[in-house]
């Protein structure tokens, strides 16, 4: 190993771990207080920053892609980290050290899947689109699977410090918001995971589309991992250690736009053939017919050795661990099981038991957050990364699971109401989704409207003196006037200004009825300043 290539090795690692791990608590944390230092992590984000029109941004990826390669890849992208951390456990025993080897880029599948994803974004159905772009997939496995473990770990916590009389921490819930999503998020990790158990790189380097338009600026990349076809001996090490399985040693040439510049070949190669360098100005050295083989070189081989080496790295490639693949596989189901934790039933103070609220028909647009503008806006431009459902304090945003806006963010009041003064989905959002509001311009956006339903209501069914609709309405929208009740005697039953209410739900949580409120909000399409 060279000093060239221990120092690039180590800051890449060191930069990826700190990214991988600024980007995963963001999806942890539910104290809001994580994303004032480290919100950034989500908006440099290649599509969040292109949905958000930061051409900045986008422009300065594309810049450093030209010059260095595919550092996004390996540095900035959690998708792609995630990746490389499953590869390095499948290697840590001696028998598979040495296992991938070079395959032909499936350049027909990336750029129709490239094509593919680029209609359904422009035309709007990103509902299909984000399943497979990078950062909101590891969102979405962030959210559903990592944090339920990490507040099962909080809550453990806090009780033992409320044994100790500490409140240092303090207990949260954890509940599926979407199983649609959560099924979702299992299938995506269990696919990607196999993937990169086998073959490091191979769902980046097949199907993300992010990293195949990176790719293909990244073959003409200024700066490159280059063979020296003078000093190479066609030991395979390099070629063996290649997560992104571009290394044809046999010929000596490296894919540029498959290379996510990981540095492992050049850490590798015991004899300093592979080298990090410009490339633009000296092609013509080492740029070369690839059927041209030196003599010189062929006689520094071992022929019988690199044989059996390749065969056996082939054979160990083919069997894969039955135990570690189960290794990996249980990791989501042991996500299931904490957040199956929840109570089987809920109890009113011990006393009463209550049905599960369900949510009612909010009208044709869903009840989506205000900074949105609009139901088109949001359903357009949200990749469904679940970083505003993950920092929602009041449980009121969770995952959609029509087909029609899937996985992205909408509305319910069975756990909160959506506060006025509280604005964290709009500070969190990094694709422009949500735009980012002040509490008094949330105070003053109508983003649906309340329905009465007299019919269920107690005070006009039964004649039940209630009126706690009227009492939580942040914004003064309801009155509680006199109407003949079911025996002729006078109810005080709930008035509704629509002029004045902001579709917070406030009304509908704090409603008793079950299973469906008596009052609740519908969506809609375009949200208007009262």
């Amino acid at each position: 190993m060279t000093r060239n290539s221990s120092w690039l090795k180590t800051a890449r690692i060191i930069l990826a771990a700190l990214m991988f791990a600024a980007v995963t608590i963001l999806f942890l944390d539910f104290t809001g207080l994580v994303h004032v230092w480290l919100g950034w992590t989500a908006k440099i984000q290649f599509l969040p920053a292109l949905l958000a029109l930061n051409f900045g941004i986008v422009i300065v990826m594309l810049i450093v892609t030209a010059v260095l390669g595919r550092i996004y890849c390996s540095v900035v992208c959690p998708m792609g980290i995630m990746q490389d951390i499953i590869a390095w456990f499948s290697t840590r025993s001696k028998k598979k050290r040495q296992k991938y080897h070079y395959t032909k880029a499936k350049n027909i599948l990336r750029y129709i899947v490239l094509g593919v994803f680029a209609v359904l974004m422009t035309a709007g159905l990103n509902s299909i689109a984000i399943l497979i772009a990078p950062y909101s997939a590891y969102g979405r496995i962030a959210q559903n699977l990592f944090a339920p473990v990490y507040r099962a770990g909080n809550n453990l916590l806090a009780y033992i410090a409320e044994r100790m009389d500490s409140y240092a921490f303090y207990p949260t819930e954890i509940w599926i918001r979407s199983l649609s999503t959560f099924i979702l998020s299992l299938i995506t990790i269990a696919v990607i995971g196999v993937l990169a158990w086998r073959g490091g790189r191979t769902w980046c380097n097949t199907i993300c589309p992010v990293g195949t338009l990176l790719g293909f600026i990244s073959k003409h990349a200024l700066f490159k991992p280059v063979i020296d076809k003078d000093k190479c001996v066609h030991c395979h090490a390099c070629e063996k250690r290649c997560k992104a399985s571009c290394i044809d040693s046999e010929h000596q040439t490296i894919d540029a736009s498959r290379c996510v510049a990981c540095m492992n070949c050049i850490s590798n190669c015991h004899i300093g053939a592979i080298q990090y360098k410009m490339t633009w100005f000296n092609k013509k050295t080492w740029f070369k017919n690839r059927s041209e083989q030196s003599d010189e070189n062929k006689s520094h081989e071992c022929p019988d050795s690199s044989a059996n080496e390749a065969s056996q790295t082939n054979t160990e490639s083919a069997e894969v661990s039955t135990a570690r693949r189960g290794f990996i596989l249980s990791l989501p189901a042991f996500a299931l099981s904490s957040v199956a934790a929840a109570q089987d039933k809920l109890t009113d103070g011990g006393m009463a038991v209550l049905k599960p609220r369900q949510q009612p028909d909010r009208g044709e647009f869903s009840l989506v957050p205000a900074g949105s503008g609009s139901y088109r806006n949001l359903t357009t431009r949200c990749t469904g990364c679940q970083l505003c459902v993950a920092n929602c304090p009041n449980g009121v945003l969770r995952p959609a699971s029509s087909l029609r806006h899937l996985m992205q963010p909408e509305m319910g009041f069975d756990k909160g109401f959506c506060r006025p003064e509280c604005t964290r989905c709009s500070e969190v959002c990094p694709t422009g989704a949500i735009q980012r509001v002040s509490p008094a311009e949330k105070s003053s956006i109508q983003i649906g409207h309340a329905v009465w339903e007299k019919s269920i209501c107690l005070s006009s069914s039964e004649g039940t003196k209630c009126g706690n609709c009227a009492r939580h309405c942040p914004n003064g929208a309801i009155e509680m006037i006199e109407i003949d009740g079911p025996n002729g005697e006078k109810v005080e039953v709930p008035s509704i200004d629509d002029g004045r209410c902001i579709g917070c739900g406030a009304c509908e949580y704090v409603c008793p009825v079950r299973p469906i409120s008596a009052i609740h909000v519908v969506g809609h399409e375009v949200h208007t300043e009262i």
